[in-house]
């Protein structure tokens, strides 16, 4: 442990960080300074990195859904040790100072420095929120980095979604697959049928279904998850069964299809245009069949949800993004014609799925970096920190919705007990 306070500007700091944290500074929580000053006792849970005078201005003043978060982007502030575990004691710790306490760390606050102006990687879209033209611009925002970034953490599958952790189940990549797998049991996907990915991806699932004998289309608004998916239809083989489309959803036109999935879509939607979706969704699918939506949810008592807008999410994730309740969800779906036929919440699996992405990117930062740059390789890692303690505390579901399309007389292709999802290994 050493300690050498010259610099007001880290007395100041020390201070602040003194008010927050009390005598968990220095023991179990670590902290270091731009000049050289530290307070780690041996054995630290995590080590905090203050590497500007202003960080703590900039990470501590309001908005607080947008500035620490910003703060950690930019370099000012980061982590040695489980960012996850950091962000939880952050905030637990901030919830614990009372008000009086709140108000005698302003002013420390107000004297440090005042930050520089930084934005350079923030989105900002123009037009009307859910157009055509703004959801491409949206999902490009997110998408459109290079495919050797998001190979370093997604792995072998380069799936962008919860993994589904079936029994045995031990790595990211065997936990994908078996993913793939529970979506087109669950929407009994045979043989010689067709199949529709909504908002497709890479074109994992797409594959998957063509491997397992179906005929089956994809489609995207990325590029270069267009051009990536093409190339991996090429390299597995099965140009014959599979194809991706650059295509919105709302231009399916009057095609028709066996079974439809959706994963990890409906969050780019928009509450207000939900019917739609269901619509353009139910209007796709034949008499009888199944559409499996996977989607994040917000979770919560007060039954509003999130939507992205000038916070950090909506400046550096998912802008436009939008995570209704369930119970809105499947009211829309409802509203549509669909028959809601099975729930299934898997937001312990998405943690999970979380917690291996973010080790994978920590392992591989370096190609991270030489992929794309070192504030890209922030976000990412600071939202998916976030984002497994989101799930790991309820915060956020991870909703599989079995809607079926009834036929005049009622009936659905869904089978009276789920004996054939046991068969299939599906439910071990």
């Amino acid at each position: 442990m050493r300690a050498v306070q010259a610099d007001p500007a880290v007395e100041r700091s020390l201070a602040l960080l003194r008010g927050i944290f009390g005598s968990r500074l220095g023991e179990e929580i670590g902290v270091r300074f731009w000049d050289g000053t530290e307070l780690v006792a041996p054995g630290a849970a995590f080590v905090l990195n203050v590497n500007a005078p202003f960080a703590l201005r900039a990470a501590f003043t309001p908005p607080l859904d947008l500035n620490p978060g910003k703060a950690f982007v930019e370099g000012w502030i980061d982590v040695d040790g489980p960012l996850e575990l950091a962000l939880d004691t952050l905030e637990r710790a901030v919830a614990g100072v009372s008000k009086v306490g709140l108000m005698k760390l302003a002013p420390l606050l107000a004297r440090l420095p005042r930050p520089p102006a930084a934005d350079r990687r923030a989105a900002h879209l123009r037009g009307k929120v859910h157009s055509k033209a703004r959801d491409a611009a949206a999902i490009g925002f997110h998408y459109d980095q290079p495919v050797a970034f998001y190979r370093t953490f997604l792995g072998r599958e380069l799936v962008y979604s919860c993994a589904y952790w079936d029994e045995g189940v031990t790595n990211v990549d065997d936990a994908q697959r078996a993913k793939l797998d529970y979506v087109l049991d669950k929407i009994r996907l045979k043989p010689g049928q067709t199949f529709l990915d909504i908002g497709c991806g890479w074109g994992g699932l797409v594959i998957r279904a063509a491997q397992r004998g179906a005929r089956a289309l994809g489609v995207t608004l990325s590029r270069r998850q267009h051009e990536e998916a093409q190339r991996r239809i090429a390299a597995a083989k099965v140009e014959d069964r599979a194809s991706v489309e650059l295509r919105d959803y709302r231009e399916l036109g009057g095609e028709r299809f066996d079974a439809i999935a959706s994963v990890g879509m409906v969050e780019h939607v928009g509450r207000e245009r939900l019917r739609e979706y269901f619509t353009c969704a139910y209007r796709a699918l034949r008499d009888g069949g199944l559409f499996l939506n996977h989607g994040i949810v917000q979770q919560g008592r007060d039954g509003k949800g999130f939507r992205a807008g000038n916070d950090f999410i909506g400046r550096y994730v998912f802008p436009d993004g939008d995570l209704t309740p369930i119970d809105a969800t499947l009211r829309e779906a409802q509203a549509a014609g669909f028959e809601v036929r099975d729930v299934e919440n898997l937001r312990e699996h998405y943690a999970k799925t979380l917690r291996a992405w973010v080790a994978n990117l920590t392992a591989h930062r370096e190609e991270a970096l030489a992929a794309s740059d070192a504030r890209t390789e922030r976000i990412w890692r600071i939202y998916m920190a976030g984002s497994a303690r989101g799930f790991a505390l309820g915060r956020m579901g991870l909703m599989q919705s079995l809607l079926a399309k009834p036929r005049t007389d009622g009936t659905v292709d869904v089978p009276a007990t789920r004996r054939d999802l046991y068969r299939n290994g599906s439910f071990a």
